[in-house]
């Protein structure tokens, strides 16, 4: 096989073909449509993320930017199975196959396929970050936001095609597996509503001391107490030279393993280590065994989750500083809580947001007198995190696949 019939041949494929795809221009697959549209046809709308609607979107969705002709005929006609591409947002990926029958702005370039192409075929072939590239590199403009890919430029973009049932079977694949990541992303986004509501309910509001919901068997005020008063802060100390011969000493937490968390609440694993000699030649401080929140100068925050740590000291580097429950605290109450209180509120402006010690000791928090109810109350939210967590890794899990099996299902 030659190497231009091995370039036209995708390094994954269904077992069923075999035959090269054939390397074309776009403008021998698209003819250009320039037909005038109606009132009674809906107005469809290209996104860089999604494609093309499968209806007018309302102007809550759009958003307040977005200004509309009063005069309707001056938008396109398309029909299902059209190509619509945004000229002014092509390299960014602004383009889609319409799904139904509708109208666009007179600003898109709009675009009919011969009978070689499967329309939804293109849908996803057109949206890889190859095809896109091609297209940036032949828009005009002096700047990114003044491009425009014109149709003579839109034509010589490079793209191979397979047989018919091939573009079939392909779009059949895609088509399920967006529709799988859709389903997670549901999941994921009920879970993550239902959490923001109850935190609503479960903790008291402004001005009142009794939460709207809680387990049954309490009762009684919530105390209200200032995070100093039950805690203290801590800032971090220094960068320490990494020990050699693997994860052994006192954890060194940096800003950078907040990415190694098992979830995006907690931080469990330390990438550095330093040895009892550097702690007493530096004069480190560690931090105490306690539950305790981690604050990037960035304005991130994170649980430190001791049950999942050595019980040992750590550190912290000097771009954090950490807030240390004492002892009256549940560890998963106390995250719960800090999930409550909007932090950037007391980030101290500037190039980079930080965080001042006696500003977060000086917050006013709201926490049961029983610790079996905070007890209670962290482990319905930290179940509640697991089943967030679970849905986030596996659809970004779904997405890598998707990812992939665009890179290599294609010539």
């Amino acid at each position: 096989m030659t190497d231009q019939a091995k370039d036209s041949v995708p390094r994954i494929r269904f077992k069923e073909f075999a035959a090269a795809w054939e390397p074309k221009e776009l403008g021998q697959i698209y003819t250009e449509r320039n037909e005038r549209g109606n009132d009674s046809l809906p107005i469809l709308s290209v996104s860089i993320h999604s494609g093309i609607s499968n209806g007018e979107l309302s102007t809550e969705t759009l958003g307040k930017k977005v200004r509309r002709s009063e005069d309707k005929s001056l938008y396109k006609h398309v029909y299902s199975g059209d190509l619509v591409l945004n000229m002014m947002r092509a390299w960014q990926g602004a383009l889609g196959v319409a799904k139904i029958e509708g109208m666009v702005s007179p600003a898109y370039l709009t675009a009919t396929p011969n009978d070689t192409i499967y329309p939804l075929f293109m849908d996803c072939g057109l949206r890889r970050p190859q095809v896109v590239a091609q297209m940036n590199r032949l828009s005009y403009g002096v700047t990114d936001f003044r491009k425009r890919l014109y149709w003579e430029s839109f034509v010589r973009v490079k793209f191979a095609v397979p047989s018919v049932p091939e573009q079939h079977r392909i779009t059949s694949y895609f088509s399920d597996l967006s529709s799988l990541i859709a389903l997670h992303r549901i999941k994921y986004d009920k879970l993550v509503a239902l959490k923001k509501a109850m935190l609503q309910r479960m903790f008291p509001r402004a001005g009142t001391a009794i939460p709207e919901l809680r387990f049954k068997g309490f009762s009684g005020n919530w105390v209200i107490e200032h995070l100093g008063q039950i805690g203290r802060t801590q800032s971090g100390i220094g960068f320490p030279e990494v020990e050699q011969g693997g994860k052994v000493g006192i954890p060194f937490f940096k800003i950078s393993d907040m990415s190694l968390a098992g979830n995006e609440n907690e931080m469990v694993a330390a990438n550095n280590y330093v040895s009892d000699e550097q702690l007493r030649r530096r004069r480190w401080v560690p931090i105490s065994n306690l539950p305790a929140v981690v604050f990037a100068k960035v304005g991130a925050a994170l649980m430190l989750n001791r049950k999942k740590m050595v019980r040992a000291p750590f550190l912290i580097d000097n771009n954090a500083m950490a807030y240390i429950f004492d002892s009256s605290w549940d560890g998963d109450f106390g995250k719960t809580l800090f999930d409550t209180i909007y932090l950037p509120k007391y980030a101290q402006v500037g190039a980079l947001p930080s965080y001042n010690g006696p500003d977060i000791e000086d917050i006013a928090v709201h926490r049961p007198k029983d610790m079996l109810e905070q007890t209670r109350i962290g482990d319905y939210f930290k179940q509640l995190n697991v089943l967030i967590s679970k849905h986030a890794t596996q659809l970004q899990k779904l997405k890598q696949i998707e990812s992939a099996c665009m890179k290599e299902m294609f010539a």
